[in-house]
């Protein structure tokens, strides 16, 4: 298909088509004997999602970052339009609620301008944390050998000590039905969304990696892959029956943790169940006990580990969910290594 063809039938120009070609994010073929260009049908889908995307007002950059792997597959590139598109939904609710919040505050025209301009800021802030979230382990990288690479013993400080032991109790906690839905946030190779597949359960695994995602569907065909992270899940509001995460939750910041909770809340049925498996410290002194023991035994590994990430502190988790109407437990595998489950009244 040549170029007018293609751009009648994305309703777009032949210009806007050339532009993205001159800046990289498409290359077709050129026939030798004109030099026409000749479109594929794997141009015209990429074609399809970068005018989506500019659409929903990503910057080329970003698209560009998104759509760096050239053999991406029809899957792919729709994931990829889904998930910019939940994370436009998401802009537009966080807009409407703050807006509604300014209406309330100044219906009896009694009201703050510095309440106003606080509300203003912190819709400019939440959209700042949806759209920017960043993978600076390189997850992608990971993904082929992550498996493989999973530290079960034999080092000094030991990430993964007890992670079949709390892979399994996450599994039994949660209790799920033939077709209920199961959303497992930073799913990575699908070792925790798969143990309930043998329910009939209907798996969504949801990953920012797309090399995470992959090895998940190699594997675990049976699981349905999402693009998308903690912050914009891309899932509809109750849709899920339960929510579970497996060491993921600690790769956000403490400030963007309880907004991860707030999204798991979101999607999530009446008497939902939320279930995370992860890094975590039982609050404040507890932390500071653990590491100034390690200070102690000059176990520098320990140390660096748990600064290069976020781990949690426990009791703010678990306050918030008490505070939101969710019956709590938890339980505690090891000095950094905990779960906490939740059921949505």
């Amino acid at each position: 298909m040549h170029i007018k063809e293609v751009a009648k039938q994305l309703n777009t120009t032949s210009r806007s088509i050339r532009y993205y070609e001159q800046k990289g994010l498409i290359s077709p073929k050129k026939e030798a004997n004109n030099d026409y260009r000749t479109f594929s049908e794997t141009d015209i889908l990429r074609l399809s999602t970068i005018l989506a995307l500019r659409e929903v007002g990503m910057s080329l950059e970003k698209i560009k970052h998104v759509l760096h792997n050239p053999n991406m597959s029809m899957n792919d590139y729709l994931n990829v339009q889904r998930s910019a598109l939940f994370e436009k939904w998401m802009e537009m609710k966080d807009m409407i609620g703050t807006i509604d919040k300014m209406i309330a505050q100044t219906a009896d025209g009694q009201y703050s301008a510095t309440e106003i301009f606080e509300l203003s800021q912190h819709l400019k802030n939440l959209k700042g944390l949806r759209k920017n979230w960043e993978d600076k382990w390189n997850f992608d990288k990971q993904a082929d050998g992550y498996d493989q690479n999973i530290k079960m013993a034999g080092y000094r400080f030991n990430v993964h000590q007890d992670y079949e032991k709390a892979l399994s109790k996450a599994a039994d906690m949660v209790r799920l039905e033939n077709n209920d839905i199961c959303a497992d946030i930073g799913v990575g190779t699908g070792n925790l969304g798969a143990r309930f597949l043998h329910q009939g359960v209907n798996v969504i695994g949801i990953d920012q990696s797309e090399g995470m995602l992959k090895v998940c569907r190699e594997k675990h065909p049976d699981i349905e892959t999402r693009k998308g992270h903690f912050l914009a899940l891309p899932l509809m509001d109750q849709q899920a029956n339960s929510v579970v995460s497996s060491y993921a939750l600690h790769h956000l910041p403490d400030s963007e943790k309880l907004l991860a909770l707030e999204e798991m809340s979101r999607v999530l049925t009446d008497n939902g169940q939320i279930c995370i498996v992860d890094l975590m410290f039982q609050d404040e002194a507890h932390r500071s006990q653990v590491i100034n023991r390690f200070r102690v035994e000059r176990n520098t590994e320990a140390i660096y580990a748990i600064d290069d990430e976020f781990y949690a502190d426990q009791s703010k988790l678990t306050n918030w969910l008490e505070e939101n109407d969710f019956s709590v437990k938890t339980h505690r595998f090891n000095d950094i290594l905990s779960m906490i489950y939740a059921v949505k009244n």
